[in-house]
């Protein structure tokens, strides 16, 4: 799990094809610290595993469905990637709640800069915008932001001077692809209405603990 607060951006050294799949190896220091082979990195918002892990960078693996589901597959070296560690017990939840489990790829269409600040608009497939909404939280290439509008196929975010100047999204520009995952929350919400309105879920209860012997 993670919070989709990038801590910091590091840069692809290679990116090559690999049995199944491809093989991609990151430079980075500060998102390392403590890091060990099997632990989870949060590579533009795409929960990875180390490995891999040295001093300058770490190595992982790209499954297929990745590569299909992300923007991993188009990296090439040289190119700068936002990087989080795993969320450990004791960190502080500065973000939201974030898997690593990215839904789509959507695209910038808009930057608005204003002084110290910008809004940009991102395009998203319908499925995912179902479950954007105003105020709510939505990570983009693995950064937590708010969402400031809902429109039909599209939503939009306004960034701070931080946040532009320390992910990657400060140099996003319009018809750039970005990784984007919606809230977990309002995924969850929908299939437990969903299993109520069908009844092919019985919900949560003492009993049903009981019965299934966890009390």
């Amino acid at each position: 799990m993670f919070t989709g607060i990038v801590r910091e951006i590091g840069v692809v050294k290679a990116a090559q094809p690999a049995a199944g799949g491809k093989r991609l190896v990151v430079a980075a220091s500060t998102a390392l610290q403590g890091a060990r082979v099997g632990d989870s990195i949060s590579v533009n918002g795409a929960c990875l595993t180390a490995e891999k892990v040295g001093p300058d960078g770490f190595q992982a693996s790209l499954t297929p469905e990745t590569l299909q589901r992300t923007t991993l597959g188009r990296l090439r070296p040289g190119d700068r990637v936002n990087l989080e560690p795993a969320l450990r017990a004791g960190d502080s939840m500065g973000g939201h709640a974030v898997q690593g489990h990215v839904d789509g790829v959507g695209a910038v269409t808009a930057v608005r800069r204003s002084e110290g600040s910008a809004t940009l608009v991102f395009a998203c497939p319908a499925e995912i915008r179902a479950y954007v909404v105003a105020k709510g939280s939505v990570a983009v290439d693995g950064v937590s932001l708010t969402v400031a509008e809902v429109r039909t196929a599209a939503f939009s975010a306004a960034l701070v001077r931080h946040t532009l100047e320390h992910t990657i999204l400060g140099e996003r520009k319009p018809g750039d692809a970005v990784n984007i995952e919606a809230d977990v929350l309002a995924k969850y919400v929908e299939a437990l209405l969903a299993a109520r309105e069908t009844g092919s879920r019985r919900l949560l209860t003492l009993d049903r603990l009981g019965e299934e012997g966890y009390l």
